[in-house]
């Protein structure tokens, strides 16, 4: 019975916990702007298909075009990082639950991924809402004050207000109240 007990420990750890981002980007190296001046400069990010969205500071959080007036989860993420993967049916539910109020927007972390292949991601997964691919979404990582584990996700309220932040895999009940207050 014990060692059951540790193989459930150890393997409920792992899902619960994050995956660790501590490869360094390039494009760390070459940028010498501070935080500020980051999240001052408006972020273009990039979907699959070639929407861009285009991402604000503002003095309480961000907001994103084309998601106005609807309460936005920003996920980073990866493709080969597990409890990213298994948040996903989650994220579907949620998606699908508030279609016309919320928006997930989930920012890929990965670098020479193709939109081709994030694509046959999408449709296996079957994901119904937006992946950005692009350059930007380093930079966007940077103005939220860094992403150092993933998953990590933020909520913002309607007027694009940070609300909360979750990081590593979460129940999608907790997530679900968090939507529920501020809509």
């Amino acid at each position: 019975m014990k060692i059951f007990l540790m193989i459930f420990t150890a393997i409920s750890l792992l899902l619960l916990s994050g995956c660790s981002s501590e490869k360094k980007q390039s494009n760390d190296k070459n940028t010498s702007a501070s935080k500020e001046e980051i999240k001052n400069e408006p972020i273009t990010l990039k979907d699959i298909n070639g929407q861009e969205i285009i991402v604000k500071s503002t003095a309480k959080g961000f907001t994103f075009s084309g998601y106005e007036n609807k309460v936005v989860l920003v996920n980073f993420f990866a493709t080969w990082c597990p409890p990213c993967k298994a948040e996903i049916p989650h994220l579907i539910n949620l998606q699908e639950k508030y279609k016309d109020k919320f928006a997930i927007i989930s920012i890929l972390l990965e670098e020479n991924k193709s939109n081709e292949e994030i694509a046959n991601f999408i449709k296996y997964n079957a994901i119904n809402y937006t992946i950005t691919n692009s350059a930007e979404n380093y930079k966007f990582a940077k103005s939220v004050g860094g992403v150092n584990n993933i998953p990590l996700m933020f909520l913002y309220d309607k007027e694009g207000n940070y609300s909360t932040h979750y990081v590593g895999a979460i129940p999608e009940e907790m997530i679900d109240a968090d939507i529920k207050k501020v809509l």
